[in-house]
């Protein structure tokens, strides 16, 4: 039974890396003791190592022992004996780019079929849909594919901002985007807003946290989506 939490960020305002999802993070990785950290999307172009304890450094709060999936020679069986994932944000073209060059898609797919605890933030939500077409992230590498986990049957847009009347940007807005995208794909994408994440359990995808989330179908009207509103009628 698939086991995932899917989160927009790793960090809200005013807080320390990942708090906020704590108490969440306690009960998903409880029959665990270490977590495998994907660092392949490198925020702001920092190295695996240093992105690798930054990580083991916050969840050594809850207690857990994180190891860095580039500290192995064979990161497929790495991933395969894995007691529990974390992959965390980033560029999602340079995550993607990393997850096809180490040959590690069908093994992230096998284990999350397979039930092993699965947390994304950001990029490493991304690739939970069914491709990556939808980030907000700079094209800095080519991708061998857009194709992505395809572990929830619709695309996300982490870190989903709404328009702002008063702003005096003149850019596309997150929507005007994403209907740029459904121009050309029939995809369903849901818009996360930072603090909301989702709780997959199985064939259940319940969208968690304070607010809502913003739903696009293709030819039609975007909707608001309550929390604790599952999503499996997208399957």
């Amino acid at each position: 039974m698939k086991k995932l939490i899917i989160a927009s960020t790793s960090t809200l305002h005013g807080g320390d890396y990942m708090e906020y999802l704590f108490p969440v993070l306690n009960k998903h990785f409880e029959n665990c003791s270490t977590i495998l950290f994907i660092p392949y999307a490198r925020p702001g172009g920092i190295t695996h190592d240093e992105y690798t304890e930054k990580v083991a450094l916050a969840f050594s709060k809850i207690n857990k022992k994180v190891i860095g999936i580039h500290q192995f020679d064979n990161p497929i069986e790495a991933i395969l004996n894995a007691e529990a994932l974390f992959t965390g944000g980033g560029n999602t073209f340079l995550l993607v780019t990393q997850l096809y060059h180490n040959q590690v898609i069908e093994a992230l797919k096998q284990a999350i079929d397979k039930g092993t605890p699965y947390l994304g933030s950001s990029a490493g939500s991304n690739i939970t849909g069914l491709s990556m077409q939808t980030t907000n992230d700079m094209p800095i590498i080519y991708p061998p594919s857009f194709n992505t986990l395809g572990a929830i049957p619709f695309n996300l847009n982490p870190h989903y901002l709404d328009p702002e009347p008063q702003s005096t940007h003149m850019g596309e807005t997150r929507e005007t985007r994403i209907k740029e995208f459904h121009a050309f794909n029939s995809t369903p994408v849901l818009g996360l807003r930072e603090g909301s994440w989702l709780e997959v359990q199985g064939n259940d995808i319940v969208l968690k946290g304070a607010l809502t989330a913003r739903l696009f179908l293709q030819n039609k009207i975007p909707q608001e989506i309550e929390s604790d509103t599952n999503l499996n009628f997208l399957e």
